[in-house]
């Protein structure tokens, strides 16, 4: 597989990310580094193939971040504010293609705003699972085993 960004800047960035948003755990960047690996071969792709809306390394899309800021983080201030101190960007924008960090943001937030618990970092199944239900969707075209062998490929790197 081709990827775009190196996986040890790749778990640099989202460490950092996570940090500076103070919701960091050996959870999440194995589950943001698989979701980046599946959904657009760690940024190999920012704008979804065949036109669709998603973008950026986790091909989030714009909806999603829009209502992450319009029914999520306004109930969550330390959130919101953490995210304008780390990303400079008060709100959806634009930046979703590139700003790595601000994709990161959103897509943790994504997965935050589920009550069940992240699957343990070692648990690459558990992590697909997951990936598929609360992110690609069951509708989604995207697949368990494509998450495996994305993943697989990154976190071995």
């Amino acid at each position: 597989m081709t990827t775009g960004i190196h996986p040890d800047d790749l778990r640099r960035l989202i460490t950092d990310v996570l940090r500076g948003l103070d919701l960091f755990s050996p959870a999440a960047l194995a589950l943001l580094i698989g979701t980046a690996a599946t959904e657009s071969a760690c940024g190999r792709h920012l704008y979804q193939l065949a036109g669709g809306p998603a973008r950026g390394i986790y091909q989030m899309e714009p909806r999603d971040m829009h209502d992450i800021w319009a029914n999520y983080l306004p109930y969550r201030p330390s959130i919101r504010g953490r995210i304008i101190t780390l990303t400079g960007h008060d709100g959806p924008g634009p930046w979703l293609a590139w700003d790595l960090a601000y994709q990161t943001a959103m897509a943790r937030v994504h997965y935050l705003r589920i009550p069940e618990q992240l699957p343990s970092p070692d648990d690459i199944r558990g992590q697909a699972r997951y990936w598929k239900t609360h992110y690609n969707t069951p509708a989604g075209r995207g697949h368990v085993t494509d998450y495996i062998r994305a993943a697989r490929t990154i976190l071995n790197a």
